[in-house]
């Protein structure tokens, strides 16, 4: 070998070792870069926020597809063949992820039910339908015309179409609505939820109308849940003989007032909602009842009264009469308390 070819060797084994080394004391550094080009994994930190959504039938490999889609995990195989080997439940829901993620960390948040993300809204008794939608809107994010114009769908609610409106149909209750769902499905499932408390009840298809509007004044005009049974006794009482209701529940919601009395004018207004200038029920339900209203339409208080009048708006005193002198009496009674409490709005 001339010493040409022995220099050339010495650089190669010299330039191999130098190599060598510097990859060995940078080892580190050179994995991280491999991981980052070539592992089936992200491995930097978890960033931005992904709301993903496991629909009901979806499978693991379709549910892989769309994490790799949206960025969330990297490497459709390796990761399908690590779901594969879990074989994890997935439940349906929105869930909150972030973008390079684990398959490890993803499958912990998607396989537990208790991480979906919902709405929770609470709608209490006796609220107008308006009142009702403003609430779905602040607790959902989706725009308040949103649910107006779906409320306005009767048929595709599953309501009579000749219902004056969907008020009486959205049961009080507590929800959770799940955030992919829209406007229409929301109230699809009030409604239904309200046919579930009229079938318990046993209530015919042909008598929900007129349970559901006897309910919701009931439901306005009872304060303590004995005298929900009570009311519903004059009520009933006063169909029986022809008699008006005289609710000012109704004559309040025909014109659009929010008062617990009414005037003079609004008692002479001929809207189908008032119950001093019509006979029988108003031509719908006045809000949202619940159970115990729709409980007391359904089984009345044994007694005779005709008359009621809440005495006491604190603390829900109400008296009931069978005789006008009775009765006015308790007016009486009720004008004092108005003028002891003035500006009471309960």
């Amino acid at each position: 070998m001339n010493r040409n070819m022995v220099r050339l060797v010495a650089v190669i084994a010299t330039g191999l070792l130098v190599g060598g080394g510097l990859a060995f004391a940078n080892r580190s550094a050179l994995r991280a870069t491999y991981e980052t080009f070539f592992s089936s994994e992200f491995s930097g930190p978890s960033v931005g926020k992904v709301e993903f959504v496991v629909s009901a039938g979806d499978d693991g490999e379709t549910i892989v597809r769309d994490l790799v889609a949206q960025g969330v995990l990297k490497n459709f195989s390796s990761s399908y063949k690590k779901v594969v080997a879990k074989n994890p439940i997935f439940y349906p829901g929105t869930y909150r992820l972030q973008l390079n993620m684990t398959t490890e960390d993803v499958l912990k948040v998607l396989a537990d039910a208790n991480n979906a993300v919902v709405n929770r809204v609470t709608i209490k008794e006796g609220l107008r339908i308006g009142v009702v939608l403003a609430q779905l809107s602040a607790a959902t994010g989706l725009p308040r015309s949103d649910f107006e114009a779906a409320s306005k769908q009767l048929s595709t609610l599953g309501i009579p179409s000749n219902e004056p409106s969907a008020d009486g149909y959205l049961f009080p209750a507590t929800y959770s609505f799940d955030p992919a769902i829209s406007a229409t499905e929301i109230l699809k499932v009030m409604v239904s939820r309200t046919y579930q408390e009229l079938d318990s009840f046993k209530v015919p298809i042909a008598n929900r109308h007129r349970v559901l509007t006897l309910a919701s004044i009931i439901q306005k005009e009872a304060r303590l849940t004995a005298d929900f049974y009570k009311v519903s006794a004059v009520f009933n009482n006063r169909l029986k003989i022809g008699m008006p209701l005289q609710s000012d529940a109704t004559v309040s919601y025909g014109s659009g007032g929010s008062t617990v009395t009414t005037t003079d004018a609004e008692r002479a207004d001929p809207n189908g909602y008032n119950t001093y200038v019509h006979l029988g029920l108003p031509i719908g339900a006045i809000g949202a009842p619940g159970s115990t209203a729709i409980d007391a339409a359904l089984q009345p208080a044994k007694g005779s009264w005709l008359y009621f009048c809440a005495v006491n708006l604190a603390t829900g005193e109400t008296v009931f009469s069978n005789t006008i002198a009775e009765h006015d009496q308790a007016v009486q009674i009720f004008r004092r308390w108005i003028q002891e409490n003035p500006g009471w709005n309960g």
